[in-house]
């Protein structure tokens, strides 16, 4: 009895350090951890992205074309103004002295003009009677010749005045004109959005005009973008593009590209020797423009844009990360991922990918919604207890 209980005690025994054998063996081999992402459908963009800055699409700089000083200003930065509202005078003593003078001029060679007109009738008269008693023979050859001089010199005396009435009359309106301008209107209703001038002070337009103030649409902004020439060329009119400004929300304003600019803008004050002699230690940025609806007044102009350009898009289809994919095929857009099945094993399928950024792209074929895509596959590290056999 007692050696068939030792015996069933070594049978035991050996069973359990088979069992402790093989678990320390199992455990302390290397395993592999995966980490998977379930597949989904999801909206995928490749965007170029540039810095620009909002511009009032129209805008006009109001200056004066008369010299003088400003007596009064009557309108403020953030004013609106309609088209035709006064919004400067100048002092206009000097423009009204000269429009009197012309206006002066021009009254006394109208009456030499009709002084001449009388002494032109008065020639013909005598000319018709001079011709009369040269038919008669009652008067001289000389006396008639006279007659018929002095009426051709009435009448081309007649033509110098009307020549130079005409010339007064032009330069009166000139100064008329001139008169007109020291009272300044808006030429288009917006917003005044800049004040370049004070009251009292002294302008002079003789060689350039002198700006006043700047009258903006705000209605609609343009926004200017700079776009590098590793990306220009993707970007083309019509375009969808959206942005945001800096100020922290999340709104997003959509639109369409209006124009890319065929040449990058020149720095000011550089020629364009100097230009090309420095280009090729600077990044080429080339000028995109699109046009924005600003009626509810959120853009204001000099805001900063963060500008997004949709070269390709698909919406509400399978993504994965560019990670997962490994390259078959870049041609025709082959490659493969592995998926995990439910049996705990990994499997490589071939996919066809189509949009594509730099963190994700749509897989058009060869994935299903649902799977366990494998992502990233990581040894884990062996067991301090490892046996060795």
């Amino acid at each position: 009895m007692a050696a068939r209980r030792f015996g069933w005690l070594s049978w035991a025994l050996l069973l359990a350090v088979v069992l402790i054998c093989a678990w320390l063996w199992w455990n302390g081999r290397a395993s592999h951890a995966f980490e998977t992402e379930q597949v989904k459908r999801g909206d995928i963009e490749y965007n170029v992205t540039a810095i620009g800055t909002l511009q009032p699409r129209s805008y006009v700089d109001v200056g004066a074309q008369v010299s003088g000083q400003i007596l009064a200003l009557h309108a403020q930065p953030g004013d609106a103004v309609q088209k035709g509202q006064l919004l400067a005078e100048i002092d206009p003593r000097v423009p009204q002295a000269t429009v009197d003078a012309g206006r002066g001029a021009l009254a006394g060679l109208q009456a030499q003009l009709e002084e001449q007109e009388a002494q032109y009738e008065l020639a013909s008269q005598q000319q018709e009677r001079q011709q009369q008693m040269q038919a008669d023979g009652s008067t001289r050859t000389e006396e008639v010749q006279q007659a018929q001089a002095a009426l051709k010199t009435a009448l081309a005396r007649i033509k110098n005045l009307k020549a130079q009435i005409e010339q007064t009359q032009s330069t009166l309106q000139g100064n008329e004109a001139l008169l007109g301008f020291t009272k300044i209107y808006a030429p288009m209703a917006g917003t005044v959005i800049s004040i370049e001038a004070k009251a009292g002070q002294t302008l002079n337009a003789t060689y350039q005009t002198p700006t006043l103030l700047r009258i903006a649409d705000l209605s609609t902004m343009t926004v200017w973008t700079d776009v590098s020439e590793a990306d220009v060329r993707h970007v083309k009119p019509g375009m969808q593009v959206y942005f945001k400004t800096l100020g922290g929300d999340l709104r997003r304003w959509n639109s369409t590209v209006r124009q890319v600019l065929p040449a990058p803008p020149k720095p000011e004050g550089q020629t364009a020797s100097a230009t090309q002699a420095t280009s090729g230690n600077k990044v080429v940025l080339y000028t995109v423009l699109f046009d924005v609806d600003n009626r509810d007044g959120e853009l204001m102009p000099q805001m900063t844009a963060q500008a997004s350009f949709i070269v390709a898009a698909a919406h509400q289809t399978i993504t994965v990360p560019v990670a997962a994919l490994t390259e078959v095929d870049a041609k025709t857009s082959q490659y493969k991922v592995q998926v995990l099945t439910d049996q705990g094993k990994t499997v490589w399928r071939e996919v066809k990918v189509g949009v594509r950024n730099r963190l994700r792209a749509e897989v058009q074929s060869g994935l299903n919604e649902g799977e366990q895509l494998v992502t990233a596959i990581k040894a884990s590290k062996p067991s301090p207890w490892r046996f060795q056999f």
